[in-house]
């Protein structure tokens, strides 16, 4: 998901330098801490400490953009709020949006900036601070500590596939899975050694399976992720997944290719 905005970011904004990446909520503080950026693109859900939790020791540090999978109510809470949001996968035009209120709020911010060192000088005992921007750490405190009071508890999602084979089940790690493909009657489980053919439905495995380690590309395959190494399109135009360690290329419909909209 880091790679994906990165490329859109470089779409949307190419002037604008990346200058860390954070693969959880302490990492980001920490790297916060280092590079004292403008803006942090942050996740609600990750390991160790949540983008919430992450977001209350950043306040007022950089312009936050929230990234997240949540449902409706999160929605209208960043609706009402003060920060911006994206949802995941991002799509490409509101992340255009969003770049654009935030060249807006870097713009604000510097005016009011210039405004207060000048007050500053002429009575720099004054105590003088910016309301404006008190008033607005005060609405985006209000509005983690909303989301945290209504945060969904993490789900327990499917780690372990029970397979057939024979006379004897088989337990397969869904880390070690490549891609799930449908057909009318069985869902085949493809690994880097093995194949075998279970009874699920794809639609059951997509309830059961982490939304951020498995995506749906076509209407009968969930991939993992981590497995992808490259997209390439074929001569008829059509984007095909290329995993690691298996030759077979699979198929992404139209209606899932905004998954890799960067092509």
């Amino acid at each position: 998901m880091r790679e994906q905005l990165r490329a859109r970011l470089h779409e949307v904004w190419p002037e604008l330098q990346i200058v860390a990446e954070a693969g959880n909520g302490i990492a980001a503080v920490e790297l916060t801490a280092l590079h004292h950026p403008q803006i942090i693109f942050l996740d609600i859900r990750m390991p160790s400490q949540s983008g919430i939790e992450a977001a209350r020791q950043l306040l007022g540090q950089a312009h936050v953009v929230f990234v997240t999978a949540y449902d409706e109510y999160a929605v209208q809470a960043f609706e009402q709020g003060a920060v911006d949001y994206l949802l995941k996968p991002v799509d490409i035009e509101r992340l255009r949006t969003t770049c654009e209120r935030i060249r807006q709020r870097i713009a604000v911010s510097s005016q009011a900036s210039t405004i207060r060192n000048n007050v500053n000088r002429v009575n720099d005992a004054s105590g003088y601070s910016n309301p404006q921007t008190a008033s607005h750490n005060e609405q985006i405190m209000q509005l983690l500590n909303q989301l945290s009071q209504h945060q969904q508890p993490k789900r327990d999602y499917l780690s372990w596939i029970q397979a057939s084979v024979g006379s004897s089940l088989r337990m397969i790690s869904t880390r070690e899975i490549l891609f799930f493909q449908s057909d009318e009657k069985y869902t085949r489980v493809q690994t880097d050694t093995t194949e075998v053919l279970i009874r699920k439905t794809l639609k059951e495995l997509e309830d059961e399976l982490d939304p951020d380690e498995f995506w749906r590309i076509h209407r009968s395959t969930l991939v993992r992720v981590d497995a992808i190494t490259e997209v390439v399109r074929d001569f008829r135009g059509r984007q095909l997944v290329q995993l690691k360690n298996h030759p077979e290329k699979l198929e992404v419909s139209r209606n899932h290719s905004h998954l890799f909209q960067q092509m």
